[in-house]
């Protein structure tokens, strides 16, 4: 009897590509019988409308039916199975389960996601002697189609051919295709046929054939084989090299984004070469480089297929089979080699090789995969292009063994010998970069940097061909008309001679709206205005000091989100790395904007390990910018070399939806050499107490290795200590400038994480415990969102989602901990930057004169923005610059954090000076900036009040360098009134520099201070009605 199962469609199926869709097909498997269906791209409710049909001997097996998604490069992704007992069908009535709706199920129970989705299925037992007999379907289904695509897959040898592998039957090749042979194979039915079934089993038979009863061997071995052969005949072409890839270039979707195997690196080097001569020389069929490399590593009977074309012209592929060279431990075996090219734009290569050794002992459970990546490198300064080929790998074990890690150990040091000789055998056909080369480019890119020039007519054409101006100009030729051809009205109700009021609902209506529209196009006059004086101009801040600078040229941005009424935005960008920041100019109404700015930090003791990229709209100091999007620049985890010219994408909703990016290049030099690590570890051994030790150049390869580091980190200490989960696990501690790290390696097992030290976010030390074996432990908190990629290695996670590591049993508990207490200290930066803050306001020339004015504070215009009378004593209201309990109060109702002050102190005669230092609330300014200002206290020439003067400097805020806040707050006696007093406070801006946004600043500035005065006030008058 044979099962019969109609593949109708599917609905809600989880999506598991980035994109939001799947590419799902089914596979279904009765015993060691398996089909598949055709793949339905891009979507969640996918149609099949394909039937199938299996030879049942045993009525207990389950039919497997499951849904896959399909990955181009890499396995499978799994969505959800059922299975359908066989025994169930033919119980049923007329033996059919009918048209059904079927929930999908995961692998396993623990499995996050429960809802897989459904799939309709009709599944039956059939009496006709066809193998796939058609039958009707609901007329909602798509019309059926007899397995236009599917696998057969047998590890015994069937019919088709197969040998310990699964035969892919192509999609041209239809069962119909082999019917029309089984006619002309008639005198093969009987003794070829029944010894055929005495040596192959029938559930193989069923798989390859389409014969409707037992005696399914009515086909012969050898006719199949035929006519699969001349479909994968007609389905493959072959082609020359350069066609082939002139071929793919012209088919790159240009949005694959490849990333390095997990097993590691091993070869990463600049060739002095172009990319594309550099894939010619390693893949194309007349190179010499494989056979040179064959020769050099002892390799025999070296056999290199055609590149040919396969699944209809999708991928590019060819086979490579040689016998490698014995070893101590193992013989010479014969290797086959798939080769896949995964992309290939004409600049950039990447092709996917999978090596099967089935001789090898436990070779029929692994592959090994490698992945080579050809990507163009930064241009010379000989005007030669270069390319990066990087080389990684990772093994993919097809089935499950005990011996998985000890395979894995002896494939990475057979890998890393085998590229070793290939890398040193490049290098002789290829230059290889110098890196000096490449450090002395950065002064010639930078150089080539040119301000933004653009024409007046280009900024007309951008600003005003739209719908406003062009509906405006036609308003008012349209109303200029009507005025020339209309004859003047006669004069009604409240006109006279030379007024003209409108005389209905509808006139008022049209001059309302054309009212509105002038004023549009008035203000997009002044935008234009403005957009004409607007230069590019270079804000960077010129590097000091030796040890580690870092340059970030900001050449352009693409994309970027319209927050703004007219359509544009007034983009500007925030670098912000080792607690220093550099802000852009801002760019006035512009999507597209070019910058060509350079900014430089200040030399740093140690490298930096996070660049954090922001983009913002400029709307004033204290008004809540939006942000267009903002990016991490992780120098831990990147290469340099990579950063030299980059894209880097932006994250966030407004930027992904716009796919905003920006156009950087960034470069990292150490100007002192190794004489960095030293100075650096002596500044360590003075906060720890204790000698720390320079190690060799071996210990930290082995370490930057060990965790993918790059080539400047370096170890500064290690210890042995339990890493404290459900169970304690014994590794070692390593620590560096940038990272702390684990490692630990039982039975094979590894555990491997770290993060930076910019992650954590609080160290607490608790006492000792039974459980971490009477020693004290370390718990670091990371900051919410940070550290995501080693959670595998928290203990817990705290209500607001932030990771909790805890370390244990040290051999020396003191100095492990003073240790990491001084790295974690030299990273936090930002107690120190706000004492640099305090001290340069100290310097400053604030100086007073005889006549106790600050100086140049008469050339400030100071107006009066704010003036009361209060119902409370002057004496009062004076408390609110006292130091006392009601200013430190009311200033954090103000949105004042981290609010310090000095005593006020006896300068000159009757004249008091102090000096406070706070941080603004994100309530009040979006950037958390710093307020640093001094103030001064002195008599009314009347004796009748006091006066205080403040001279207030922001940091940390757009522009904030560009002037100084002056403010005057004169509180007198009011004795008319018994105890009140009133109140004045002159407000007024200092410029220090020039720049195109003074008075949109001096606008927000006015607004934001009246309201902070206004709660002010309030809150001291609610304080003295409390106290009475």
């Amino acid at each position: 009897m044979k099962l019969v199962v109609r593949v109708i469609e599917a609905r809600n199926i989880p999506a598991m590509d980035l994109n939001g869709f799947s590419d799902p097909y089914v596979r279904l498997q009765l015993g060691r019988n398996r089909f598949r269906t055709k793949v339905v791209k891009k979507s969640l409710n996918p149609s099949w409308g394909e039937e199938f049909s299996f030879w049942v001997e045993d009525l207990s097996e389950d039919l497997v039916v499951s849904v896959l998604d399909e990955d181009k490069y890499f396995n499978d992704d799994f969505v959800g199975q059922l299975r359908v007992p066989v025994s169930r069908v033919f119980d049923a009535e007329d033996k059919s389960l009918g048209t059904t709706w079927y929930s999908l199920h995961p692998k396993s129970k623990k499995s996050r996601s429960r809802d897989c989705g459904e799939i309709l299925l009709n599944v039956f037992f059939s009496q006709n002697s066809g193998f796939m007999p058609s039958h009707s379907v609901d007329d909602h289904v798509l019309p059926l189609r007899k397995h236009p695509d599917f696998t057969i897959e047998s590890p015994s040898r069937s019919l088709c051919g197969s040998s310990r592998s699964s035969s892919p039957m192509p999609s041209g090749m239809r069962m119909e295709d082999i019917g029309s042979k089984e006619e002309k194979l008639n005198a093969q039915k009987t003794i070829a046929g029944r010894i055929a079934q005495i040596f192959v089993k029938n559930g193989d038979l069923a798989s390859c054939t389409s014969a409707g009863s037992i005696d399914s061997s009515e086909l012969s071995e050898t006719s199949i084989s035929e006519v699969y052969e001349n479909k994968l005949e007609e389905q493959s072409s072959s082609c020359n090299f350069e066609e082939a890839m002139k071929r793919m270039e012209s088919t790159d979707q240009g949005n694959e984004c490849l990333s390095n195997l997990p097993g590691g690196v091993l070869l990463d080097q600049l060739y002095v070469v172009a990319s594309s001569e550099l894939n010619s020389l390693l893949f194309a069929p007349d190179s010499n480089f494989p056979t040179a490399l064959a020769d050099l590593q002892g390799t025999t009977e070296l056999q290199q297929g055609p590149w040919v074309f396969e699944n209809g012209g999708d991928s590019l592929k060819r086979v490579v089979t040689s016998i490698k060279a014995a070893s101590k431990l193992i013989k010479a075996v014969k290797a086959t080699e798939d080769q896949t090219y995964l992309k290939a734009d004409g600049k950039v290569f990447a092709v996917l090789a999978s090596v099967s050794t089935p001789d090898v002992m436990y070779g029929s459970t692994f592959k090994v995969e490698v992945l080579y990546c050809i990507t163009p490198g930064p241009e010379m300064p000989s005007g030669e292009q270069s390319s990066r080929l990087v080389i990684s790998w990772r093994m993919n074990f097809i089935q499950n063994t005990m011996m998985k890690s000890m395979i894995e150990g002896g494939a990475r040091q057979g890998l890393k010998d085998s590229y070793a000789q290939y890398g040193s055998l490049l290098a002789q056909n290829v230059n290889p970069v110098d890196p000096k080369d490449v450090g002395s480019n950065k002064e010639q890119v930078l150089a080539s940097l040119q301000a933004e020039r653009q024409s007046d007519w280009k900024l007309a054409v951008q600003y005003f061909v739209n719908i406003t101006v062009v509906s405006t100009i036609f308003a008012v030729l349209y109303v200029s008309t009507h005025i020339w051809i209309a004859t003047p009205s006669p004069i009604q109700g409240l006109e006279f001679v030379g007024l003209d009021l409108p005389d209905s609902i509808g006139e008022v209506i049209v001059c309302i709206l054309l009212a509105i529209q002038g004023e549009r196009v008035l203000k997009m006059i002044a935008r234009f205005m403005q957009a004409r004086a607007q230069k590019g101009s270079d804000h960077g801040v010129k590097a000091q000091g030796d040890g580690w600078l870092l340059t970030v040229a900001l050449i352009e941005g693409s994309n970027l989100a319209a927050v703004d009424s007219s359509g544009f935005s007034d983009p500007y960008v925030v670098f912000t790395t080792n607690g220093k920041t550099r802000t852009s100019s801002i760019k006035f109404q512009k999507s597209d904007p070019l910058w060509n700015e350079i900014f430089e930090f200040d030399a740093m003791d140690e490298p930096p390990s996070m660049l954090d990229v922001e983009v913002l709209d400029f709307d004033g100091p204290f008004d809540e910018a939006t942000s267009l999007g903002h990016a991490e620049i992780n120098f831990v985890k990147t290469n340099l070399s990579d950063l030299a010219d980059v894209w880097i994408p932006l994250q966030g909703k407004l930027a992904q939806a716009c796919q905003s990016k920006l156009h950087l290049r960034i470069f990292l030099n150490n100007t002192r050499g190794n004489n960095v690590v030293k100075e650096y570890l002596t500044k360590m051994e003075k906060e720890v107490g204790k000698k720390i030790n320079l190690r060799s150049p071996q210990t930290n390869s082995a370490f930057q290795k060990l965790f993918g580091l790059p080539p400047e980190e370096f170890l500064i200490n290690d210890f042995t200590c339990h890493l404290k989960r459900k169970m304690p696990m014994q590794g070692r501690l390593f620590m560096s400038a940038r990272i702390i790290g684990f490692h630990a390696n039982l039975f094979g097992h590894k555990t491997k994480f770290f993060f930076l030290w910019e992650d954590i976010d609080d160290i607490q030390f608790e006492t000792p415990t039974l459980s971490s074996m009477g020693s004290p432990i370390i718990v670091m908190t990371l900051r919410k969102g940070r550290g995501m990629d080693a959670r595998h290695g928290a203990k817990s996670q705290d209500a607001q989602g932030r990771l909790k590591f805890h370390f244990h049993s040290f051999v020396s508990f003191s100095v492990a901990q003073r240790t990491i207490m001084a790295l974690w200290k030299a990273r936090s930066l930002s107690p120190e930057q706000k004492v640099r803050i305090v001290e340069e306001s100290e310097s400053k020339s604030l100086q007073t004169e005889e006549t106790g004015s600050f100086l140049g504070l008469e050339d400030v215009c100071m107006p009066e923005v704010y003036g009361s009378v209060l119902s409370l004593p002057a004496n009062f209201c004076m408390e609110l610059f006292g130091g006392g309990e009601l200013e430190y109060r009311v200033m954090q109702k103000a949105g004042c954090l981290n609010y310090s002050l000095t005593p006020w102190e006896l300068d000159k005669g009757d004249i008091y000076v102090r000096q406070i230092c706070y941080k603004f609330d994100k309530c009040v300014s979006h950037y958390r900036g710093e307020a640093v200002s001094t103030q001064q206290r002195s008599l009314l020439p009347d004796r009748n009040g006091w006066v205080i003067e403040e001279v207030l400097t922001l940091h940390g805020v757009p522009l904030g360098d560009h002037f100084n806040l002056h403010l005057r707050y004169q509180i007198e006696h009011a004795p008319s009134k018994g105890k009140a007093c009133h109140i004045h406070v002159f407000f007024g801006i200092a410029w220090l520099k020039s720049t195109r946004h003074q008075k949109r600043i001096s606008k927000n500035i006015h607004s934001n201070l009246q309201d902070r005065l206004k709660l002010m006030v309030g809150e001291v008058e609610k304080e003295f009605l409390t106290g009475k």
